[in-house]
């Protein structure tokens, strides 16, 4: 049945073009014939057309070589034998599942399929989200039953943006259709691509718990790692010289204290804590982890302002550097940001703060959060502080020397969130240097 989609007389049609459905249509382009690129958004459309893409996740020669064929009308639907969703999944400001895009997607995909088509999410949910919640969407708007007129599958996405290394073709694919049948069809069709290997899950709702998983281990052990960041800062010791010596033992399991933000790990967590609570059960780790890694931008905040104070410098009108807007390092994507707790915070004690990033997006983090970015990290010098809080590549090419020459008063702060530079000698370029 896959030499249907690789012939191009079935056709693959990818839903969401984004960081996880771009490189998922991308990768299916290399191997099949017909592949449809969807998405809502006329000019993330006409983007790809021209052959670039804003996440950078793509290069254009890529984008241009391909035979995808990219559109924005969702009658193109109707021609996929295989329709994979790739939407995002976010929460809402009391941290609750929102999943007005996963169902938007649906209706629209129910409004545009065949009979006999098998409809793939990759989108991150709770179990029983896909069979339960989009399966009776898909119901709704074709006039179609599940299961018997079209198949249903989930395939969590693992893609981590920014990383060039463990791409799609590298990384294991979990895979599980609502019976044997289209469990097999989804291991042949992303098998060609992927090169890692296929994992078939007995069920759907087994993957969707798996992939929720992922992110909430993730979640925790940074939270552990946090909360020891701020035991050992209040006993003196350096959190990052402790790890060191932790991890000569060959089963420590090595993470760093951070910010953490985006649109998984801070976010997953609460997709599976809202079920848990729906079924009657109160996660108690798990919602003590995001209490944790949600409470750090204020905690960093605060340490800048005692700094600036054994400074002897003048906390209200201060002027402090925001080095990095980003959710993480390397990508454009400011979505679920925690770096903007730091600005609001020091902004809150009455500090002036700039914010300079050279990946993120001007326009995007003015629509999003009402700061204008500056252009050049020297154009409002010269500063009380710095705080660096994403780990760019480009903020490796600064000197001790730049920095400080950013800086005017006779002690300057610098607050190194990820251990980005070697404390002596930013020590010894007259900074006063901390740490998470």
């Amino acid at each position: 049945m896959v030499e249907d989609f690789i012939s191009g007389k079935r056709k693959i049609a990818v839903v969401g073009l984004g960081y996880v459905g771009l490189p998922l249509c991308i990768g299916f382009g290399k191997v099949f014939k017909g592949v449809i690129g969807f998405d809502i958004s006329e000019s993330r459309i006409n983007e790809l057309k021209s052959g670039h893409d804003w996440t950078l996740e793509i290069s254009s020669e890529d984008i241009k070589k391909t035979s995808v064929e990219f559109t924005a009308n969702p009658q193109a639907l109707k021609n996929a034998g295989v329709i994979i969703v790739a939407v995002p999944t976010p929460i809402n400001s009391h941290n609750i599942p929102d999943l007005k895009p996963l169902e938007s997607a649906s209706e629209i995909v129910g409004s545009n399929m065949s009979r006999g088509v098998t409809v793939v999410y990759e989108s991150t949910v709770y179990p029983g989200v896909t069979e339960e919640i989009c399966g009776s969407i898909l119901e709704k708007y074709s006039g179609m039953k599940a299961g018997v007129d079209f198949k249903l599958g989930y395939s969590p996405e693992r893609i981590n943006p920014g990383d060039k290394i463990h791409t799609l073709e590298n990384i294991v694919k979990v895979v599980a259709g609502q019976d044997d049948e289209t469990t097999g069809l989804l291991g042949e069709v992303y098998g060609k691509v992927v090169n890692a290997g296929i994992y078939k899950a007995p069920n759907i709702k087994t993957a969707e718990a798996a992939k929720v998983i992922e992110n909430i281990q993730r979640d925790l052990n940074i939270a552990l790692i946090n909360e020891l960041s701020v035991i050992f800062h209040r006993l003196g010791l350096d959190t990052r010289e402790v790890l060191e010596a932790a991890k000569t033992k060959w089963n420590f399991l090595s993470f760093e204290p951070g910010l953490v933000g985006g649109h998984c790990i801070g976010v997953d967590p609460y997709y599976l804590t809202f079920k848990a609570q729906e079924v009657g059960y109160h996660p108690e780790v798990i919602l003590a982890g995001r209490r944790i890694n949600d409470y750090m931008g204020k905690y960093i905040a605060e340490q800048t302002i005692k700094e600036l104070i054994k400074s002897h410098v003048a906390v209200k009108g201060s002027k402090i550097l925001i080095m990095g807007f980003t959710f993480k390092e390397n990508v454009k994507d400011v979505r679920n940001t925690k770096v903007i707790d730091i600005y609001n915070e020091l902004k809150e004690y009455g500090v002036n703060p700039f914010v300079y990033d050279p990946a993120a997006d001007r326009e995007e983090v003015r629509l999003e959060y009402g700061i204008d970015t500056i252009e050049r990290p020297g154009d409002f010098s010269p500063y009380d502080g710095i705080v660096v809080t994403v780990k760019h590549n480009e903020f490796k090419e600064f000197s001790a020397g730049h920095l400080r020459s950013l800086c005017g008063n006779n002690s300057p702060v610098l607050i190194d969130v990820k251990g980005l530079f070697n404390s002596d000698i930013l020590k010894s370029s007259g900074f006063r240097y901390w740490r998470l």
